[in-house]
């Protein structure tokens, strides 16, 4: 079978696209232990799609949880848990274990 060239091109062109749209995606790490995060203060790049990833080290479980970023995720303990967000725009973001709202809290800054 020959491919049209034309719709060879159309089919090829997402491809060029997309290994630079992964190459974008910002990653952070947090873990909870004693009820609280580490780092507390986490940073970001704006504009950019981002996994925040939470390791629960404690024998709790936590909740992950952050109403600017409109993420609420539980993590039993000894797990880690995985949560993709939006491209930001520069701010500050507050998150918090629901669990212990009094003890463990953080804030993601973005810039």
């Amino acid at each position: 079978m020959k491919l049209n060239p034309s719709l060879a091109a159309a089919l090829a062109l997402p491809l060029l696209f997309a290994a630079p749209a992964m190459a974008q995606q910002a990653t952070v790490r947090l873990t909870i232990k004693d009820h609280k995060f580490s780092p507390a203060t986490a940073h970001a790049p704006a504009n950019r799609p981002l996994t925040i990833i939470v390791r629960n080290l404690d024998s709790t479980a936590a909740e992950f949880e952050s109403k600017s970023l409109r993420i609420e995720k539980v993590a039993a303990p000894g797990s880690e848990i995985s949560m993709q967000v939006r491209p930001l725009n520069p701010g500050r973001y507050r998150f918090f274990d629901d669990f212990h709202v009094d003890e463990a809290e953080g804030e993601l800054i973005v810039e």
